[in-house]
């Protein structure tokens, strides 16, 4: 066994994998850039070292430099987490010529995974199925529509170098499928350096459940499914285990055509099998097809934990440092049921674009399982995924399992950015959802009842003005006299709308709170304030901000009179970056005739590329940004002409 590990990579992943180490008794080395030098997995290892700038491919993506860190600290291992460099098989060959250990899948093994046209045929040789299409070598354009032909509209187009939905393309009829083809190429040869694709026979109510494995590169077993099926544009949103609808007979064949994916290319570690299914009849032995295989652990491998009781990093070192699988199938079981869901820093109305900024509060629930690489105090940057925490729970039942997710999730605190805990939370609550009537279209057909942004009631207002009133006992009666009550009054703002408050306080404990001719009666018991339905939703006040946790959060403005800046904001002329990052491309030329929704820029930021529309029709007066630039939220980057009246 291993003494001292080196994990390569940030975030969660490394705060989970630490965790693990010190459990066995193992010594652990973090790795950070400029933007993690006070991050928290940093601040759990034994030992940290920095290894370049925030940039990924200055820092978490330069394999040399882990490597030398890993040797110059004395670690035996390294382990990868996910991203980044972990399915990167000449990173493999480099930490192996190193005299070091890599924590996952041989070289060899990730290669033939590695490739999604090349993986399918391996997987028709072992005797896994495969959904129909075309996954050969020739890239003629006609020749794929012809190859389109054969197999059936609808189809899809996916980069065959492809993951998390780039290079992707749904093609419903043959008139759409050139734009679609140039489309996903491009994308793809940006995302990836390869623009080729496949063509397969799109699933009309597709779920996608995946399968873990785990292997010692002779033999390997399989942990049961996971269903991922609520996604959105290919992203997984909330994962479960088990899958809902599952029988016996089914799980039997799609473990067995799981363990034979991964002993037919001698895996090691931690992999997991993905199969789409075709749920239109329910699950059935010859309704499931491979679809790819993750060599490494997945981002929601905690609910095979859940349901296992299985610690699949504890594995993953330990069949790195020489052990067999450390179970046989027949010692594996299912025990109640599990779901996970995605906290992001990201802003839901908004289409769901990233967000950054400083976490001033946060605090997960008891009862549930919280996987975070962030603190309150930490900041969201945009240099790597804006993910906030995974929350986990556990339950005898898929009922009780989902109850418990809701109410953790109604009961997480986040201030300091938008977040999708609303979403989650309406997702927790849908009916079908909690039938277990999922497919990978859910989210898409029911986006706007999913997307609804809470107004606050008076008690939400009363919150936010006593956390800024009476953050202590003391301060919200200093001045108060026996002869007369104190009133107080301020404003604060939320979407752009003032709401005065006045507040009268009647004793030290007592209170009347006024906003828009309504009034509440507060007294405070227990260093709460309550009213005659309970006590009022916690809330904080940092920076001239004010976070109230009801309905999954909402933030307010504290406002100062005497400093409010005049005027308004933006007349559709200037476009502005929504958020810090680069500019990948510059599309608006000085004089260009544009109409409203014309794409002038591309922002790269969160790992996702994000256009940049014309608000009205228009002339490019002047643009004020070049490609490649770095800039910050708010940034001028295209100004139109002025419209005349």
């Amino acid at each position: 066994m291993f003494d001292k590990i080196l994990i390569a990579n940030r975030g969660e992943i490394a705060c989970r994998v630490i965790e693990t180490a010190r459990s066995m008794g193992l010594r652990t080395v973090a790795v950070y850039s400029d933007a993690d030098a006070g991050a928290k997995h940093v601040a759990m290892a034994d030992e940290a070292v920095h290894i370049g700038a925030s940039a990924p491919a200055e820092s978490y993506l330069v394999g040399a430099r882990i490597i030398d860190a890993a040797r110059s600290t004395g670690a035996q291992a390294i382990h990868p987490g996910y991203g980044f460099l972990s399915e990167n098989p000449d990173f493999v060959e480099a930490v192996e010529a190193a005299g070091l250990v890599f924590i996952g899948p041989s070289a060899e093994a990730i290669r033939k995974m590695g490739l999604k046209d090349a993986a399918k045929a391996l997987m028709q040789e072992a005797g896994v199925p495969v959904v129909p299409g075309y996954h050969g070598a020739g890239q003629d354009p006609d020749h794929l529509a012809a190859e389109a032909e054969k197999i059936g509209y609808p189809v899809l187009i996916k980069a065959v170098a492809g993951g998390g939905g780039k290079g992707m393309r749904l093609v419903e009829t043959p008139d759409d499928f050139a734009d679609a083809l140039v489309s996903a190429q491009g994308e793809a040869r940006t995302a990836f350096g390869n623009e080729a694709v496949l063509i397969e026979k799109y699933i009309q109510q597709p779920r996608h459940i995946e399968v873990q494995v785990f292997g010692d590169g002779t033999r390997a077993v399989h942990l049961f499914e996971r269903d991922c099926s609520l996604q959105r544009r290919h992203q997984k949103v909330i994962e479960e285990a088990p899958a809902p609808g599952m029988t016996d007979e089914v799980r039997a064949a799609m473990g067995a055509a799981a363990v034979r994916a991964a002993e037919a290319i001698g895996y090691s570690g931690a992999g997991t099998i993905e199969f789409i299914v075709d749920a239109s009849e329910g699950l059935r032995r010859d309704g499931f097809w491979f679809m790819e295989m993750n060599t490494r652990l997945q981002v929601e491998h905690p609910v095979t934990e859940a349901i296992t009781g299985v610690d699949l990093v504890e594995w993953q070192i330990r069949v790195a440092a020489g052990e067999p699988v450390p179970a046989r199938q027949e010692d594996l079981s299912i025990t109640g049921h599990a779901f996970e869901a995605r906290l992001y820093a990201e802003d839901v109305p908004k289409g769901f674009l990233p967000a950054t900024g400083r976490l001033a509060h946060l605090r997960f629930p008891d009862g549930a399982r919280s996987d975070s690489g962030v603190r309150a105090g930490d900041v969201i940057s945009p240099w790597y995924d804006p993910m906030i925490a995974k929350v986990i729970t556990h339950g005898p039942t898929r009922a009780v399992a989902l109850r418990r997710l809701a109410d953790a999730l109604a009961t997480t605190e986040v201030g300091g950015t938008v977040t999708n805990l609303a979403f989650l939370g309406a997702l927790a609550g849908h009916p079908g959802f909690a039938a277990g009537d999922v497919d990978t279209g859910l989210i898409a057909r029911d986006i706007d009842d999913l997307v609804i942004q809470p107004q606050p009631g008076l008690r939400d207002i009363a919150a936010a003005a006593l956390a800024v009133a009476a953050p202590d006992a003391g301060g919200l009666t200093a001045g108060f006299t026996l002869w007369s009550p104190l009133n107080r009054s301020l404003t604060l703002s939320r979407d752009d709308e003032d709401l005065g408050v006045i507040l009268r306080v009647s004793g030290p404990d007592r209170v009347e709170i006024e906003q828009a001719g309504l009034t509440l009666s507060l007294d405070r018991r227990g260093g709460r304030w309550w009213d005659a339905a309970g006590p009022l939703p916690n809330a904080v006040s940092r920076d001239g901000a004010v976070y109230v946790f009801s309905h999954y959060g909402m933030a307010f403005e504290l406002v100062d009179p005497l400093e409010r800046a005049a005027g308004a904001a933006g007349d559709g002329n200037l476009v502005e970056a929504p958020m810090p990052g680069l500019v990948k491309s510059v599309l608006a030329q000085a004089g260009q005739v544009v109409s409203a929704g014309d794409r002038l820029a591309v922002l790269e930021a969160m790992k996702m590329e994000h256009a940049l529309l014309a608000a009205r029709d228009g002339v490019v007066a002047e643009v004020l940004v070049t490609e490649g630039a770095q800039v910050e939220a708010g940034a001028p980057l295209v100004r139109l002409e002025e419209v005349d009246g």
